[in-house]
């Protein structure tokens, strides 16, 4: 078996299948994008194990654990024979959890790679490149603004975009999560966004979209977040009323229920008549009065995140605010900005 430093391992997995010695817990905190769960130990066994280190010493763990695993050696050889390519490996720090494995794996003939320093050194890795310097060139609108399918448009375009939103299954307001999938933890969206920064020319422009820090239930980090709000920003002031079209288009098709409870996680902030006044309107049908309060709110609450920001947004008017149209001409718009 051979180990590899953490950029090589990531070149080199792609050629081959991603195993996750860990344990499913730890598996479904975060994992390496793309790896299979392909656990040595339960989560019990685990802690017996470990427990047993701590209190009676290393070579008492070790027979412990063979104890353990030694009835399913088969069945791991079994399972990794279904798998196409050679297998590469981690565990937590690459010690000998992902060693014992390569090696049995390693015995029954497959080509076996080791992450070099384990799951811990692709965190860290991951925390690293968010710190470098990346040419990031935000898009600011306020909600409703298309900034999303724009983002999605100069992707389409050969742009390289970090849409965050996508990666945290989620749309960023109270209304942000309907019709989404289940959320990764904040880990595990750590991971998926160290995945695409990695697949990009981090020498060239990087499109994103202005967030708050916390997307639903995540957190971007904050190395990231730092250079999102230091880096330059276009604005895309698209009318009021397209707006208003855009929310009951992405919205008016959900449950009524769904778009009640959303309403009132928000209504300490929109304000008790408004937020009254928005839940009889949802009850009648009235999507566009719905859309007109809720976007009231927005839109304070967007001024004041312009506040914070470190660097202006340079506004944008385009000949069409159709997304298409718009992505093909914000680039050039934005190079002439940071000319």
């Amino acid at each position: 078996m051979a180990t590899l430093a953490v950029t090589d391992f990531i070149k080199a997995m792609e050629n081959g299948t991603l195993l996750d010695i860990r344990t499913p817990a730890e598996y479904a905190q975060g994992h390496l994008p793309g790896a299979l769960s392909f656990p040595l130990f339960s989560d019990d066994e685990r802690v017996i194990v470990g427990t047993l280190y701590k209190q009676k010493g290393r070579d008492q763990a070790v027979l412990k654990g063979l104890e353990l695993v030694g009835p399913r050696l088969k069945d791991y050889v079994v399972a990794a024979g279904r798998l196409k390519g050679a297998l590469y490996l981690y565990c937590w720090r690459g010690g000998m959890r992902s060693n014992s494995m390569a090696w049995l794996l390693q015995t029954a003939g497959r080509e076996v790679f080791l992450l070099e320093g384990g799951y811990k050194s692709y965190r860290t890795y991951g925390r690293e490149l968010m710190t470098q310097p990346l040419r990031l060139i935000m898009i600011n609108g306020p909600t409703g603004s298309g900034k999303t399918e724009v983002l999605h448009a100069l992707a389409r375009n050969g742009h390289q975009v970090l849409d965050l939103e996508g990666l945290a299954n989620h749309k960023g307001s109270s209304f942000g999560g309907i019709g989404q999938p289940q959320q990764p933890g904040n880990e595990q969206f750590s991971n998926l966004i160290a995945e695409q920064l990695l697949s990009f020319d981090r020498s060239q422009p990087i499109w994103i979209e202005g967030e708050s820090q916390m997307i639903g239930k995540v957190t971007i980090p904050m190395e990231l977040f730092q250079q999102m709000n230091r880096c330059p920003a276009i604005r895309l002031d698209t009318p009021r009323e397209l707006r208003m079209e855009r929310l009951i288009r992405d919205y008016a098709c959900f449950p009524k229920e769904a778009l009640q409870v959303s309403l009132e996680k928000i209504s300490r902030r929109m304000g008790g008549k408004a937020t009254q006044d928005a839940l009889e309107a949802l009850l009648d049908g009235d999507f566009r009065t719905v859309a007109d309060l809720t976007l009231i709110y927005y839109d304070k609450t967007y001024a004041f995140s312009m506040t914070r920001r470190e660097s202006p947004s340079n506004p944008f008017v385009p000949s069409s605010y159709e997304p298409e149209v718009v992505a093909r001409e914000i680039p050039a718009f934005a190079a002439a900005c940071l000319a």
